[in-house]
């Protein structure tokens, strides 16, 4: 095929891959010459606490993505076909390299975020001022924007007509890998002044986070291995996947945050897998299509980011104050008295993963047993979480807290104690990461509180001291959260 461009120059983002990559297809296609780009982006890096696990995710997938570029090129015959890593606001760091280069084209994958399309919008028309094209290409989701419509032509707000849309439009066209090493002559070789390499965390002003004391496999490799793993559990997922003791999740979300795997290729697999039969993958399909919802809410709907997906909602009044602020540190810190709540928090504290199940239980006690809006829980899961994304966060906080699309009825309230009983009967989680109750037996590890004085004695607990008295008393929390929320059902009856 006769190539169009001369030059070309692709961006790296949240796709932190080589293979299956639509960017770096479309403009290995296109060029004759083509580099490859990855900007430490200061805007999104400066507000972050200097010991952030996630900037040693992505430094250390960097690495794996440069040794994959070098040995694309080297397997066509070209040396030296790395990574440019640059450290700077993006928005201007991109176009300064597209610039030095003399490129007649920069390619990158869309980001639907409502700060990161008005990047884009920025370069897009500072590299039109230079004279330099502009290529963006869907990349991180199956299915976008516009992609999926009611067939009145708006977006689906309820996610089981959306899946079953999303089901009915798949095609295994929709799924294919973009043959990137077909085409990876030309990748061309870096200027020496700009064979830097990949900087040290203390390069760019950040410090170890103990990341590599945890089982997260980093770039393309790690999620191959996790995928690998997986893959023989896959089947069993459906029953696996709410019991946080048992290894049931895919554990691969930090890399499709980051786009160090395919999400074509986990559809792809999860489909074929639930088209022979597994329910297990029929299950996990759905999550990976309730993450296109989400990202297609968050497009169309960008005011979630600070506002309730539905407007009624924000009349509701949490609490404030000091008072407040107090409930919202022990939760925090994992301090509320109910174990299960605790240990959650003490494992994404501790490690900066929050099984899926519990993300669901802690949201929903911060807001329903607490009162504390549901925005101050978003803000602290974005600064902890190892896959912090923020469709994701935000769809499943509004979720959870009833604010959201298709979220839980508003009076539908988790019991943070029958919740522990079901999902960790004997207690196992609880005990991993509150070690001061390993000795209280299965019956009453959920609620310390009804422990007669002897069973806390021979256990070593004492209430308010080892290990705190419950914040609140569940059922009148409860009662307090149906007249708060009340203001919801008051709008809903004035309404013609």
């Amino acid at each position: 095929m006769e190539k169009s461009l001369d030059t070309a120059l692709v961006w790296f983002r949240r796709d932190l891959r080589s293979q299956d990559h639509a960017a770096l297809y479309h403009a290995l296609r296109s060029a004759r010459q083509v580099w490859c780009a990855f900007v430490f982006d200061t805007d999104i890096l400066d507000p972050l606490p200097r010991a952030d696990r996630r900037v040693e995710f992505i430094r250390d997938s960097l690495v794996d993505l440069d040794a994959q570029l070098r040995d694309l090129a080297r397997s066509h015959g070209r040396e030296d076909g790395g990574l440019i890593v640059r450290h700077g606001r993006a928005s201007e760091e991109i176009v300064a390299l597209a610039r030095q280069l003399q490129v007649q084209a920069v390619y990158a994958n869309h980001d639907y975020e409502p700060a990161a399309r008005e990047r884009d919008a920025r370069v897009r028309g500072a590299l039109a001022e230079a004279g330099i094209a502009w290529h963006s290409s869907k990349d991180q989701v199956v299915f976008e924007a516009d992609e999926l419509l009611t067939a009145a032509g708006t977006p689906y707000g309820v996610f089981t007509p959306y899946k079953t849309a999303w089901l009915k439009k798949l095609r295994p066209e929709d799924l294919y890998a973009y043959p990137v090493a077909r085409h990876a002559d030309a990748l061309a070789p870096r200027p020496e002044a700009l064979r830097t390499g990949v900087p040290e965390l203390a390069a760019l002003g950040f410090a170890s986070s103990g990341l590599h004391d945890l089982p997260i496999p980093t770039g393309s490799c790690g999620a191959r291995r996790l995928l690998e793993d997986f893959l023989g559990r896959i089947d069993h997922y459906h029953e696996n996947r709410d019991f946080p003791a048992i290894k049931g999740p895919s554990y691969l979300s930090v890399h499709l945050r980051f786009g160090t795997v395919s999400i074509r290729e986990l559809v792809r697999l999860a489909w074929q897998r639930a088209q022979a039969g597994s329910r297990g993958a029929e299950v996990w399909l759905s999550e990976l299509i309730w993450r296109d919802f989400y990202h297609q809410i968050l497009y169309h709907h960008p005011h979630v980011v600070d506002r309730a997906f539905r407007p009624e909602y924000d009349r509701i009044r949490w609490e404030q104050g000091k008072a407040a602020q107090a409930l919202f540190r022990a939760w925090c810190e994992g301090r509320t008295g109910y174990p299960l709540v605790d240990a959650a928090m003490a494992q994404l504290n501790q490690t900066g993963y929050m099984h899926n199940r519990l993300r669901m239980v802690t949201a929903s006690f911060l807001v329903k047993d607490l009162g504390i809006d549901w925005r101050w829980g978003e803000r602290y899961f974005a600064e902890k979480l190892n896959d912090f994304d923020l469709a994701a966060n935000n769809g499943g906080w509004q979720w959870a807290t009833s604010t959201g699309c298709d979220a839980q009825p508003w009076f539908r309230i988790f019991n943070p104690v029958t919740q522990s009983e079901k999902f960790d009967a004997a207690g196992r989680f609880i005990r991993r990461y509150l070690p001061q109750l390993a000795r209280l037996p299965d019956a009453l590890v959920h609620a310390p509180w009804k422990a007669r004085p002897v069973d806390l004695a021979a256990a070593g607990i004492t209430l308010g001291t080892t290990y705190p008295a419950p914040l609140v008393q569940h059922e009148q929390a409860r009662q307090r959260t149906l007249a708060r929320y009340a203001v919801v059902k008051e709008v809903g009856r004035s309404k013609p």
